[in-house]
């Protein structure tokens, strides 16, 4: 898969080590930002992540702010985007199994950094169930094209 990464400068350092997590898992990831622990907006960064996804350029997508709140608002204004704010891997294997979440955002200032890498494992190992649940994700496209334009 390929990853979209981004961050804030209060997820900067969990976006850091998200990226070893990506590289064990063998996944490809292209960083959309930010690059340093500077303050900055997180919209500048989770709007780039989130249309890449839409794009089809990147799989799925990784933001992290510090509360994941931020990211997570962004995220799900970009049509095509089924962003997930996970603060277990429990959310995390649901978003994915009954969901097909395509991007995953964490709170860096509310999850401590071994539950948000197993997070992250969790959400790019679980695959879509499929079935019933596609029935309710294809509600949400439908919604998105009759009404964002």
């Amino acid at each position: 898969m390929r990853i979209a990464l981004a961050s804030d400068h209060a997820g900067f350092t969990l976006k850091e080590r998200i990226k070893d997590v990506l590289a064990e898992l063998g996944h490809q990831f292209e960083d959309f930002g930010t690059s340093s622990e500077e303050s900055c907006d997180y919209p500048d960064f989770a709007f780039s992540a989130a249309e890449a996804v839409a794009r089809g350029d990147c799989d799925a997508a990784i933001l992290v702010c510090g509360s994941g709140i931020g990211m997570s608002m962004c995220a799900n204004k970009v049509a095509g985007v089924r962003a997930a704010l996970c603060c277990s891997t429990q959310a995390a294997e649901l978003c994915r199994l009954h969901n097909n979440a395509n991007a995953l955002c964490i709170g860096a200032r509310l999850t401590d950094t071994k539950t948000a890498l197993d997070i992250v494992r969790t959400f790019l190992t679980t695959p879509f169930e499929g079935g019933r649940h596609l029935r309710r994700v294809n509600k949400i496209s439908q919604y998105e094209k009759a009404h964002l334009k």
